[in-house]
């Protein structure tokens, strides 16, 4: 990955050919104005910009399962994060950028760099839906520069809750955790303890996410279901 970057494209088109292997995406860029309130980099300045990675679908399991198919690795606390950072973190001081993680202090406000980013809105579930990949998406990391980068403007869309006429989302949950309010945890972790969510959510993830009609094609696979509603009942 050796090589001086000229430009800001060249950072670009750089972390897309570094990252592509293990499955992560440049999910978008945010420029920061003066004024907003910008992560800090390790020289102590404020970020210029910040480019999201993430996966979509499950474009980062095999990358992962092979990772945590390694011995020293099996046992390791927090596989997805420790996994995320041994990616991101060479990439990161490679390019001369500075990581963060939505693990790790000082939280950073991931869902509203994600929404500036790429447009999009929570669902009922809390999750943020892609008018596209619908709720089969997410956010690993984000690196932040002292330079403006070039913006990757989403194309225009419709909110897509707004134009779901169905909702099945808010009818389909057993315990009624999901409403038009928004997602109710307690309810929802009790319930997956039970002989019911054991066999329902539990073996093949969350019966509100399922249900939803926006992005099917980009569904986890069975085995990233069931490690993030493991990950959730705790």
């Amino acid at each position: 990955m050796s090589g001086p970057l000229k430009s800001s494209d060249d950072v670009l088109k750089k972390l897309r050919a570094v990252l592509e292997p293990h499955g992560f995406f440049l999910r978008g860029v945010v420029n920061f104005a003066e004024g907003d309130k910008a992560p800090v980099l390790n020289d102590g300045q404020a970020a210029a910009s910040i480019v999201l990675l993430g996966n979509i679908g499950s474009s980062i399991w095999p990358a992962f399962e092979r990772w945590r198919d390694v011995p020293a690795n099996k046992d390791a606390q927090n596989p997805l994060d420790t996994w995320s950072k041994a990616v991101i973190e060479p990439v990161a001081r490679d390019v001369g950028a500075t990581a963060y993680f939505p693990s790790d202090p000082p939280w950073q406000p991931f869902q509203q760099w994600a929404m500036r980013a790429e447009d999009l809105r929570p669902s009922p579930l809390g999750i943020l839906i892609h008018p596209e990949y619908g709720l089969w998406h997410g956010y690993r990391g984000a690196l932040g520069f002292g330079r403006v980068l070039p913006a990757m403007p989403p194309a225009p869309h419709a909110h897509p809750c707004d134009t779901c006429s169905g909702k099945p989302c808010l009818s389909v949950c057993p315990v009624a955790a999901v409403l038009a309010s928004g997602f109710q945890i307690s309810p929802c972790r009790a319930h997956l303890g039970t002989a019911d969510g054991q066999a329902g959510c539990m073996a093949s993830g969350c019966l509100a996410r399922n249900a939803c009609p926006v992005g099917m094609q980009y569904r986890y696979r069975p085995e990233q279901l069931c490690f993030h509603m493991a990950a959730l009942s705790v």
